[in-house]
């Protein structure tokens, strides 16, 4: 389906690049403000652009919407395939919205080389929304290895002062989990051109024929090892924190809101309907371990001196909560994980976003620099309190609706699973109010560098709708909820009607084989 004839999902994917390469890169890199005006025009022109689509969604419908198809490469079955449902709508306007967020915020922070800075985050945005919206698996790996380029640059060219380390240890890491994705990609190609003939990289037809039970077992693990690096999942996480804390502020931004998401969604979009039978069998262990990092992330941050590590590892404890949602494989815990995926976007994206307003002022962020900025910066500190009540999930916030669905979900599977979970929240709430109370109340005391003022018209504008959403989804969370409810329905199906139909295929595998062996041995006889 087009807009009015207009393939709505190519423009709002290929306007972000379209205007770094046609507009910015045609500028002069001396006139800086040019650049990021150019810069802010076209992140606003994607992001109003991405606004037809809740305006158009049918709710009701669990399929694929707005649907572009073409054939790309017919020799091996590649198609330029693109489409959006319930599952992934959200995903996408929180791409556009972080990304106008993101220019903002670095208006002043960025110095130098803007030219190229802007650019490369327009390029990102195209990549991050060609992810959300690739239905074949070809075009959906080019996307996601695309994502990885412009974001090592950003890291490495406009970092703190470990960038080189951290940009290079978070290609190795995503880069090789991607080649084990890839791995499994050309597995399920292979696997089912053999089985009927046809050779396509189209998700929705390797959808119509179940796996062998034992096929899915690898495929999952080549899969899982490509999204978990993404969450990032423990023990593959150790990236994460050396990348939050010497990326630019806006890269925090937008590698916390949008660039993690990337992992959860493919184990919802790819995993749990391709993979059932595996998904299940893998399911208790996946809880296990979103749970431990539930708890790990949430005591990790009582250690940190950097306010940023510190929202670095609450940001670990945060994605466990996503995963626990997922693989609690029920209609629950799946809609609190994919709306928690929004949240943990908008709120740890907006804590990153106040800790680099003050690192631009003070050049430093660690803890014991400053107490009692309450008093000093009164806007400032009634930011932070709102956001990290959003963070904890406090009620009448975006962060409690979702965490309530996580552990309803959790419940359902197992009480255990949410008696841990909870725990994790407490421990979660403690850390982030203790960081609270250390810098912002208390006497005023500060060893920074720089002079402190309360926050611009600009960084206003910037917190303000960060906190928007927080209390939208948190008083009105329906509305969010209504796109996903018919996807998540039938995604839960699905999965139900595929692992039903492979244990059938795998036993009439098991007979075949018996009744070949019987009529051999009866032949003998």
């Amino acid at each position: 389906m087009t807009v009015a004839g207009i393939p709505i999902l190519t423009l709002i994917t290929f306007l972000p690049a379209a205007g770094a390469t046609l507009i910015i890169l045609f500028i002069n890199k001396e006139a800086t403000e040019a650049i990021k005006w150019a810069a802010l025009g076209v992140s606003v022109a994607t992001f109003l652009l991405s606004l037809i689509l809740p305006f158009t969604f049918d709710a009701s419908n669990p399929s694929l919407q707005w649907v572009e198809k073409a054939v790309w490469i017919e020799r091996f079955g590649m198609s330029y395939f693109m489409g959006v449902d319930g599952i992934s709508i959200l995903l996408v306007l929180l791409t556009t919205f972080i990304t106008v967020l993101c220019i903002l915020a670095s208006w002043t922070d960025i110095k130098t080389r803007v030219k190229a800075y802007m650019a490369l985050f327009l390029y990102t945005e195209t990549a991050s929304l060609g992810v959300f919206m690739a239905q074949d698996f070809f075009l959906f790996y080019i996307f996601w290895e695309a994502v990885l380029i412009p974001m090592v640059f950003i890291i490495g060219v406009w970092g703190g002062a470990r960038r080189l380390y951290s940009a290079i240890k978070f290609f190795l890491f995503t880069f090789i989990g991607s080649l084990f994705m890839l791995l499994g990609i050309l597995a399920l190609y292979f696997y089912h051109g053999r089985l009927t003939g046809v050779y396509t990289f189209d998700s929705t037809i390797l959808l119509q024929n179940p796996l062998a039970p034992a096929l899915q077992f690898w495929i999952f693990i080549a899969f899982f090892l490509g999204f978990a690096v993404k969450v990032p999942m423990f023990p593959l996480h150790t990236w994460l924190p050396d990348a939050h804390t010497d990326a630019p502020t806006a890269g925090s931004i937008v590698l916390a809101a949008v660039l993690l998401k990337l992992g959860t969604y493919g184990f919802v979009r790819f995993s749990l309907p391709l993979l059932p039978n595996a998904t299940r069998e893998f399911a208790p262990l996946m809880i296990g371990i979103s749970i431990f990092a539930i708890l790990y992330g949430a005591y990790l941050t009582l250690a940190q001196k950097d306010i940023k590590k510190l929202i670095a590892y609450s940001s670990v404890s945060h994605m466990g909560f996503v995963m626990l949602g997922i693989f609690a494989l029920n209609t629950e815990g799946l809609k609190g994980g994919l709306l928690q995926m929004i949240n943990h976007g908008i709120s740890t994206g907006a804590l990153f976003l106040l800790v680099g307003m003050i690192y631009e002022r003070a050049h430093s962020r660690a803890i014991g620099d400053y107490t009692g900025l309450f008093k000093k910066l009164p806007v400032y500190g009634t930011f932070f309190i709102i956001i990290i009540l959003s963070s904890m999930g406090f009620p009448a916030t975006n962060g409690f609706i979702g965490e309530l669905f996580v552990l309803l979900g959790a419940f359902k599977a197992h009480t255990v699973y949410a008696v841990l979970a909870a725990s994790g929240v407490l421990l979660g709430a403690v850390c982030l109010l203790w960081m609270f109370q250390r810098v912002f109340l208390g006497d005023f005391v500060y060893q920074g560098k720089g002079a402190l003022k309360d926050l611009s018209a600009r960084e206003v504008i910037t917190a303000v709708s960060f906190v928007v959403f927080v209390f939208w989804i948190g008083l009105f969370p329906g509305r969010f909820l209504k796109f996903m409810d018919a996807s998540v329905n039938n995604l839960v199906s699905q999965v139900e009607t595929n692992y039903k139909k492979a244990l059938a295929l795998e036993g009439t595998n098991k007979v075949a084989s018996l009744g070949g062996r019987s009529a051999a041995e009866r032949t003998d006889k």
